[in-house]
């Protein structure tokens, strides 16, 4: 078999193959045998119909059969050979196959090439320290008041504003159909109402209808609704008021497991705390790998960079989801933000072939221990055994994501225990 290599640049590389004809015909030969075996032609008894009949009935199945029996063969051999090993599927083509003559074809792929380590002790790190500010446990107690807020029905009085007003509503917009709603939700005072909205509202009692237009502005930001005119047709149904509870013992009672209120203010600070040593922890990790990630002088491959846009996309839309958001209904411009996730992704890809590189360099290994561990951990803060996390994992192929993240992570530790610390 001859083959060459030609270098494209330092990650994309092309491989011109060229099979001799005799394997090809060897192959041609064994698959034309399989098809006889099975074929069924008119005036020849099943098994025994001659090799020139199947080739010439089959031709272009059997051709096609031969190339991807020999052409994956060919590749995986030409790559060990080398010691390359690409970081894509090969783009297989110019392929040309006969009988009688040589397969030929080129593979297109990237590949990482070598490249030095700089010195681990170049990687200056400001030591991890958490700050918290100081109203921050205030801040979250009222949000906690905030989450805690009941609705009480409100009698014998109009509507005020920071009332929350229940109404049916009929919407005319020019050039659409009518858009009605029942039983709508509006907080009187709320920045996302329409401009104009409060007031035509404010005054109006349960029971109350009333008909009024509302002129959008030339600017709003809803670009369809921009410089029209709306008609609005109002029903009042009831009004409530919101009640925030006061900050007090009881308050602190009623969340559950709390004495009084200096042992849930307690709570909040330790859990603040914690949260802001993990965010310097993070702050730390992702100076070390933009640090360390400088070190890949060349152009990482695309493959690797598009395979960072799909993961940081798929992780995006499953927050929303976890916010109870529909991603294919949000007015996102997902091309628009992928362009914007694309610097960050060359940059955490470059990242990551440092990282391999030093776990490869220094033997950095992960016992099959540890990914029982790992498992275990992610089972109990999912309520879930470690046996049904693994039997999940194994099934959609992410044993080896498991072991390649914790592998990076040794990789990170090494690096920050080799770094100059500087600074407080």
């Amino acid at each position: 078999m001859k083959t060459e290599f030609v270098d494209v640049s330092d990650t994309r590389k092309s491989l011109v193959v060229e099979i001799p004809s005799t394997i090809v015909d060897a192959e041609i030969d064994r698959v034309a045998r399989d098809y006889s075996k099975a074929a069924r032609i008119p005036g020849f008894r099943p098994g025994k119909v001659p090799s020139k009949v199947v080739k010439q009935r089959f031709r272009d199945q059997i051709l096609h059969d031969v190339a991807h029996e020999l052409i994956p063969r060919a590749v995986d051999d030409a790559l060990r050979e080398r010691g390359v090993e690409p970081v894509d599927t090969p783009d297989i083509r110019d392929v040309v196959v006969q009988e009688g003559r040589p397969l030929k074809f080129t593979a297109s792929f990237e590949t990482v090439p070598a490249f030095e380590l700089g010195s681990y002790g170049s990687v200056q790190l400001r030591k991890a320290e958490a700050v918290l500010e100081e109203d921050a446990v205030e801040r979250a107690l009222e949000r906690l008041r905030e989450r805690a807020a009941r609705y009480e029905p409100v009698e014998g009085r109009a509507a005020e504003m920071s009332d929350t007003v229940v109404l049916d509503l009929l919407r005319e917009v020019p050039g659409e159909e009518e858009d009605k709603h029942e039983n709508v939700s509006i907080d009187l005072g709320a920045t996302a109402n329409p401009p104009g909205l409060d007031d035509e509202i404010v005054s109006l009692e349960v029971g109350d209808s009333k008909t009024f237009t509302l002129r959008y502005p030339d600017d709003y930001a809803n670009a369809d609704l921009a410089g029209t005119a709306v008609a609005y047709s109002v029903t009042i149904k009831a009004l409530k008021r919101r009640v925030i509870p006061e900050l007090d013992d009881e308050f602190a009672r009623d969340l559950g497991e709390f004495d009084d209120l200096a042992a849930l203010r307690a709570r909040v600070e330790r859990d603040l705390r914690r949260e802001a040593e993990q965010k310097a922890e993070r702050d730390m990790r992702a100076d070390l790998i933009k640090q360390v990630a400088a070190w890949v002088t060349f152009d990482v491959p695309d493959a690797l960079v598009e395979r960072e846009l799909d993961r940081r996309l798929e992780e995006f839309a499953r927050r929303l989801m976890d916010q109870g958001i529909d991603p294919r209904q949000t007015e996102i411009d997902w091309n628009a933000f992928r362009q914007g996730q694309r610097d960050a992704a060359r940059e955490a890809v470059a990242g990551a072939l440092v990282l391999d590189e030093v776990a490869r360099r220094e033997a950095l290994n992960v016992a099959d221990t540890e990914i029982d561990a790992e498992l275990a951990r992610y089972g109990e803060r999912t309520g879930r055994t470690a046996a049904a996390v693994r039997a999940q994992l194994e099934k959609e192929g992410g044993i080896s994501r498991l072991h390649t993240g914790l592998r990076r992570e040794k990789a990170v530790d090494f690096l920050r225990s080799r770094a100059t610390i500087v600074g407080s």
